[in-house]
C-alpha cells in the first residue's frame, strides 16, 4: 500500500515537472514583440535613408522607392516571418528612441552594437564587417597619413555613430563636428568647413566615385573594424531567433554579394537631375503647405481659447493660459515635436509621424496666436464695449457680436505672417520622418550624391512659397484698408 502511494506521488511529481517544462518551452517560443508583429501582419523597420549603398532613395518603375542592401535584408526577414514590410524613415539619432517607444519593430540602418546601445536594446548576429575610412580632399593627401596627424584638425562624423566615437578617441587632438546626415558632412568637407570625415568603407567608396576631388586617406584605425547588426527590443527572444535564422540563411546562400550589386546598380542612372528628383520637391512642397495650413487652422482654435482664458477674470484660468504660453514660447519647436512624437506612446496614443508633427505645430502656433488674438481684442476701443453695454448686451454678447469681429479683422495680417513663419519652421519636422520639403531635400542629397544643389533648390522653393503668400497678404490688407476708408 505504501509502495503504491509512493508510486502515485512520483507520477504526480513527474506530471507537474513535465507541465512546467512544457510551459517553459512554450514561453520560449513566444514573446510580446513577435506576437505583435504577427498580429498586425507587418514588420516596421526604422532607418535613415540617406546612407547609400545601405539604404537610399531611387526611382524604380517610375516610383520613389527606398532601396539598398539593408532593404533587401529587411524584405527577406519580413518574408521569412510571413508579414509585409513597412519602412519608417527617421533621423539616425531618433531611431533608438523610436524602437524603445514602440514606434518601430527593429532598426536596420548600418548600426553597430556598442556598450551604450546594448544597455538599451539587443542586437542580432553580425551580418557585415566593414572598415572605417577617413575621407579627405585630394590636395591634403600628404598631410594626413596616421591618426596622430589630426591635432587641431576639424573632423566631421555622423551623430551617435561608431564613426563619431572613433573620431573622438583615435584621431588625436581632432576637433569633432557631429552632424546628422552624411550629405551635410560631404558638403562641409567640400567647402573646407572641416578637413576630414570618418565614414564606413562602402559609403565612402560610393561618394568617392562621384567626387574625384575627394580621396580616402591612408589612416588606419586600431578599432576600425565595425560589426553591423540589427537592433531589436530587449526581451524578444523569439524575434531575435527568427532574425538570426534569416541572417544565417543569407550567409548560407551567399546572398549578400547579390544584394550589394543590386544596390550599386540602383545608385547611378542616366536621367537628368530634375527628371529623377522633381517629384520629390513637388511632394515635399505639398506636405509643407498642408502642415502650415493645419498648424495655423488648429493653432487659431487653440490660440483663441487661450486668449479668452488669459483675459478671464478668474486668476486660475489666467495662470493656466500664461503658464502654457510661456512654456511653449520658451522651448524649441524641435523639443516639442519630440515630446509629442515619443510622449504620445508613453500615454498610450499611437500617433504616426505626420499626425505628431501637425499636433506639435498646432500646439506651438496656438501659443503665438493667443498673443496675437489677445492684442487684437485689447486693440478694440473701449468705447465699443461701453456702447454695446448701453444697448443692453451682456459681456458674452458684446464679445461675440462687437469685439471679436473687429479684433479678427485687425489680426488677419498677423495670422498671415504666422502662416509664413510656420512654412519655414516646418522644416524641423524632418527629424521624425515627415516628408516635408526639407526631408525630401535630404533624400535627394543622399540619392544624388550632390550635397549642395538640393539645398539651393529647397531654399528657392521656400522663397517662392513665402514671397507669394506675403504678396497675397499685402493685397488683402490693401483691400481691407480700402473698405475701412
Amino acid at each position: 500500500m505504501k509502495k503504491n502511494a509512493y508510486k502515485f506521488l512520483s507520477i504526480i511529481i513527474f506530471a507537474i515537472i513535465l507541465f512546467i517544462s512544457s510551459g517553459s518551452v512554450q514561453g520560449a517560443e513566444s514573446d510580446a514583440y513577435y506576437d505583435s508583429i504577427q498580429k498586425k501582419g507587418e514588420l516596421v523597420v526604422g532607418l535613415s535613408a540617406d546612407y547609400p549603398p545601405y539604404e537610399f532613395h531611387a526611382t524604380v518603375d517610375g516610383k520613389d522607392t527606398v532601396v539598398g542592401f539593408d532593404i533587401a535584408i529587411a524584405k527577406k526577414i519580413a518574408d521569412d516571418l510571413g508579414v509585409k514590410l513597412k519602412i519608417q524613415e527617421l533621423g539616425f539619432d531618433a531611431l533608438l528612441g523610436s524602437l524603445q517607444t514602440g514606434k518601430i519593430d527593429i532598426i536596420i540602418s548600418g548600426m553597430s552594437p556598442t556598450p551604450e546601445r546594448l544597455k538599451e536594446v539587443n542586437f542580432s548576429d553580425t551580418y557585415m564587417y566593414v572598415q572605417q575610412k577617413v575621407v579627405i580632399r585630394k590636395e591634403d593627401s600628404d598631410k594626413f597619413k596616421t591618426t596622430a596627424d589630426f591635432s587641431g584638425v576639424g573632423v566631421a562624423a555622423q551623430k551617435q555613430t561608431t564613426q563619431e566615437e572613433l573620431a573622438q578617441t583615435e584621431l588625436t587632438g581632432s576637433k569633432v563636428t557631429s552632424l546628422q546626415k552624411v550629405p551635410e558632412m560631404i558638403l562641409s568637407l567640400q567647402n573646407k568647413k572641416v578637413d576630414a570625415l570618418v565614414l564606413e568603407g562602402p559609403v565612402a567608396e560610393a561618394y568617392l566615385l562621384q567626387d574625384k576631388n575627394l580621396v580616402a586617406s591612408d589612416v588606419e584605425f586600431e578599432n576600425g573594424n565595425k560589426e553591423t547588426a540589427i537592433a531589436l527590443p530587449k526581451n524578444a527572444p523569439v524575434l531575435e531567433g527568427k532574425i538570426n535564422d534569416t541572417l544565417a540563411d543569407i550567409e548560407k546562400q551567399d546572398l549578400m554579394p547579390g544584394y550589394i550589386e543590386e544596390a550599386s546598380n540602383l545608385m547611378f542612372n542616366e536621367e537628368s537631375f530634375f527628371q529623377k528628383y522633381g517629384s520629390y520637391y513637388v511632394k515635399g512642397a505639398g506636405f509643407t503647405i498642408l502642415i502650415a495650413f493645419i498648424g495655423v487652422l488648429f493653432g487659431s482654435i487653440v490660440g483663441g481659447f487661450l486668449a479668452l482664458l488669459k483675459l478671464s477674470k478668474n486668476k486660475v484660468l489666467r495662470f493656466i493660459a500664461m503658464a502654457y504660453i510661456e512654456y511653449v514660447r520658451g522651448t524649441p519647436l524641435l523639443v516639442q515635436i519630440f515630446l509629442v512624437y515619443f510622449g504620445s506612446t508613453v500615454i498610450g496614443l499611437e500617433l504616426n509621424a505626420i499626425i505628431s508633427g501637425c499636433v506639435a505645430m498646432a500646439l506651438n502656433s496656438g501659443a503665438y496666436v493667443a498673443e496675437i488674438i489677445r492684442a487684437g481684442i485689447n486693440g478694440v476701443p473701449k468705447g465699443q464695449v461701453e456702447a454695446s453695454r448701453s444697448l443692453g448686451m451682456n459681456q458674452r454678447q458684446a464679445m461675440q457680436f462687437i469685439i471679436l469681429p473687429q479684433a479678427i479683422k485687425n489680426i488677419l495680417p498677423a495670422l498671415g505672417n504666422e502662416f509664413v513663419t510656420i512654412i519655414k519652421e516646418s522644416s524641423v519636422m524632418s527629424v521624425i520622418g515627415v516628408s516635408e520639403l526639407m526631408f525630401q531635400s535630404g533624400v535627394v542629397q543622399g540619392a544624388s550624391f550632390k550635397p549642395f544643389l538640393p539645398i539651393v533648390i529647397a531654399s528657392l522653393i521656400y522663397f517662392v512659397l513665402t514671397f507669394s503668400l506675403s504678396r497675397l497678404l499685402n493685397v488683402f490688407e490693401k483691400k481691407m484698408s480700402a473698405s475701412d476708408a
